[in-house]
């Protein structure tokens, strides 16, 4: 059995499942080929919104008015090389590695910023932090 790559996905502001964008079927035909995700939930009340999901993880985008360059979703993945060099097939800029260490814990993590200015930070706890 494969291992999933997406295992969570947390927002940096209020709600993974209502990220902002200017357009839903943009946004869906984005993340779909880049992030790997297939749309599961389509609704146009109270507000227009849709939802992609890989491996079960689940993240959603609504016209709600928000301003995408101060939102986004923090990304857990089994394999952030992986996750990484299928960002940059898909022709993604995406920024450095970087080691990071939040509350007692190491994490290699890139971020990415998509073309409707929502930033992601993709992160794998460090299995070599005990060392």
């Amino acid at each position: 059995m494969n291992t999933p790559l997406f295992l969570a996905a947390y927002p940096y502001r209020d709600d993974v499942l209502d990220l902002p964008v200017e357009d839903l079927d943009i946004a869906a035909a984005w993340y779909s080929k880049t992030f790997g995700m297939s749309e599961v939930v389509r609704t146009d009340t109270p507000l227009a919104n849709v939802i992609l999901e890989r491996d079960g993880v689940r993240v959603g985008f609504s016209i709600n008015g928000g301003d995408a360059s101060q939102d986004g979703a923090a990304i857990l993945v089994s394999d952030i090389h992986q996750a990484k060099a299928g960002l940059e097939s898909q022709g993604v800029e995406v920024k450095n590695l970087q080691t990071e260490e939040r509350d007692g814990q190491k994490y290699i993590a890139f971020f990415v910023v998509a073309p409707d200015g929502l930033c992601y930070y993709f992160h794998q706890l460090d299995s070599n932090s005990d060392e």
